[in-house]
């Protein structure tokens, strides 16, 4: 008997700052359930400064765990793919960014730690962003990062 695929822990980082933001995250969730895998926790959504541009409008933020058999590409591309059907015209690029209706990040796939031109794993800002350490925290702050090897919570309260 062939041996099950295995089930990856997957952790997204869901953001918007433009239009009904926690209408876009919620739709983000239901395409993200839909097509990568079952969303077994969400935070709360967290209102947010924009980090690295100028805005007027505050960021909604949260984070999800996914239990899912796809690859960490895989999940690119469909999170890519979520992002433009909902609108999401130009991702962030060279440090430059911008207002967005929606913005998915991985930010974590078991402990791998991977390095590709277009994916970096575990994100490689996700201990120095408040706004997705706090939502992490609330979901998984004993999950320690595999390369800083401190707890979701430690990294946080380092930069809270």
């Amino acid at each position: 008997m062939p041996e099950k695929e295995k089930l990856h822990n997957v952790f997204l980082s869901l953001g918007s700052n433009l239009g009904d933001r926690g209408e876009n995250i919620d739709r983000a969730l239901s395409h993200i359930e839909e097509r990568i895998g079952d969303i077994t926790m969400t935070s709360a959504f967290y209102v947010t400064q924009p980090v690295g541009f100028e805005s007027d409008n505050q960021f909604l933020n949260a984070v999800c765990l996914i239990r899912t058999k796809k690859k960490p590409l895989e999940i690119l591309k469909i999170t890519q793919n979520i992002e433009k059907e909902m609108g999401r015209e130009i991702k962030s690029a060279g440090k430059v960014y911008a207002d967005r209706i929606i913005d998915i990040d991985l930010l974590l796939y078991d402990n791998e730690i991977l390095k590709t031109p277009n994916l970096e794993l575990p994100h490689p800002h996700l201990h120095e962003r408040l706004f997705v350490l706090l939502p992490l925290s609330e979901i998984a702050e004993d999950l320690i990062h595999p390369t800083l090897n401190r707890s979701i919570k430690q990294l946080k309260d380092n930069i809270g």
